[in-house]
């Protein structure tokens, strides 16, 4: 894959709608789940634990077998029974599958359209993987820059929440690196079929957002 366009996925000014998301971070700040940097780290890590478990065998399926990405969407869309959850996956996907193929329109915009004429949710998971396999990125990287942008996005969402400042989170995201590498050495070879939430608390966090009578974040 030309490092360039590898860099370019992983910036945050990539417009995949990430940031409108806290995976769950801002109801469990209001429902006092979470209070100073420990229980925020211990957040991160529980958050990249239940993505391994739950995203990243649907980022390596479609990363393995982008021609039956059609399926492996519908299968997401089964496996996410959390309201909140799904919405914010088909949201992310369909963000970022258009700001790819914005930028590789000769390689992507034709998944787009055939994902658009077939009306598929685009959840974030095997689209992401499908992406990265068409544009050249082995599946270990793919993997990893996927927990990465989940790391990322929590920290971010607590740095506007004020649960951290800039330095903290950017501290606390360094520090979560070995649990990172212990979630894609664990999960590595998983199947699709048996991807699983490992996380009830951060599922009903999720679920919880849209009750909050004040909230920043749409997940």
């Amino acid at each position: 894959m030309d490092p360039w366009a590898f860099m370019q996925l992983a910036d945050s000014a990539l417009p995949t709608g990430g940031f409108a998301h806290s995976a769950g971070l801002e109801a469990a700040l209001q429902l006092g789940r979470v209070d100073g940097a420990e229980d925020l780290a211990r957040f991160v890590e529980e958050a990249l634990w239940n993505a391994g478990s739950a995203a990243l065998p649907f980022v390596a399926a479609g990363h393995e077998s982008p021609e039956h990405l059609g399926f492996l969407d519908r299968h997401c869309e089964a496996a996410l029974a959390g309201q909140v959850g799904n919405r914010a996956s088909r949201l992310q996907g369909q963000a970022f599958l258009r700001a790819a193929a914005a930028a590789y329109p000769l390689r992507l915009a034709p998944l787009a359209l055939e994902l658009e004429g077939e009306r598929s949710p685009c959840h974030f998971a095997p689209v992401f993987g499908t992406v990265l396999r068409l544009l050249g990125a082995p599946l270990e990287e793919t993997r990893r820059l996927y927990l990465f942008q989940v790391a990322r996005g929590v920290l971010s969402a607590a740095v506007r929440l004020g649960a951290a400042g800039p330095l903290e989170a950017q501290h606390l995201l360094a520090g979560v690196s070995a649990t990172a590498q212990d979630v894609l050495a664990t999960t590595a070879g998983r199947s699709f079929d048996e991807a699983a939430s490992s996380s009830p608390l951060i599922d009903l966090w999720q679920s919880h957002q849209d009750r909050l009578y004040s909230r920043l974040f749409r997940s």
